[in-house]
């Protein structure tokens, strides 16, 4: 994965190099937010890591993925206006932040957790699914993005477990799934979930 890093401040993008790069990432350049457009021409990344620093502006749309990392949650706002793939907060894990560059690199949305709450979450338009998903589908929903199993979710919600997978099956069915990892990778494609 090739990524660029934008910062206005030179220590903070040296940082950022440092901490993702390892053996499949590589950073291809650095630069000033006023360099973003030029540098992304330039080095044909896959994702921007872009440091938005405090009180910084948010990032410029661009046809590259951008994970914005902000300083604070004030910056949320901005960040998913502006058309970041991925938002998350500086103290993310270098683990977590290479996760985050990767998912938006794939085309997946990408919000810390702590945002969740923050920022609406985009509902679906009609033609996004063949049936939209009742409210316990979408319960069931965020069950299965969290990893768990039917007889988890039945447990979870008091419910048959072959209630459960009745309701998984549905949900594969109305996201035009096979699989449970598609679901869950076309749910976040929409916006249905956060990974």
């Amino acid at each position: 994965m090739r990524v660029l890093v934008i910062s206005d401040d030179a220590l903070a993008r040296a940082g950022l190099a440092s901490l993702i790069t390892r053996r499949e990432v590589s950073v291809v350049d650095q630069g000033a937010p006023a360099d973003a457009g030029t540098l992304a021409a330039a080095s044909q990344p896959d994702v921007v890591a872009w440091d938005l620093g405090p009180g910084g502006s948010a990032p410029v749309p661009a046809d590259v993925p951008v994970v914005a990392i902000l300083w604070d949650e004030d910056q949320a706002g901005a960040a998913a206006a502006s058309g970041a793939r991925g938002i998350v907060l500086r103290d993310t894990a270098p683990d977590r932040l290479v996760a985050a560059l990767e998912a938006a690199a794939r085309g997946l949305v990408v919000l810390d957790p702590a945002l969740a709450e923050l920022l609406p979450r985009r509902r679906p338009s009609p033609s996004d699914l063949v049936e939209p998903l009742t409210p316990r589908e979408d319960e069931v929903l965020q069950l299965l993005a969290e990893g768990r199993s039917n007889k988890s979710i039945a447990a979870r919600l008091g419910i048959s477990e072959h209630t459960a997978k009745f309701h998984v099956n549905a949900i594969l069915g109305k996201l035009g799934a096979a699989t449970r990892t598609e679901a869950l990778a076309q749910a976040a494609r929409l916006g249905l979930v956060l990974l």
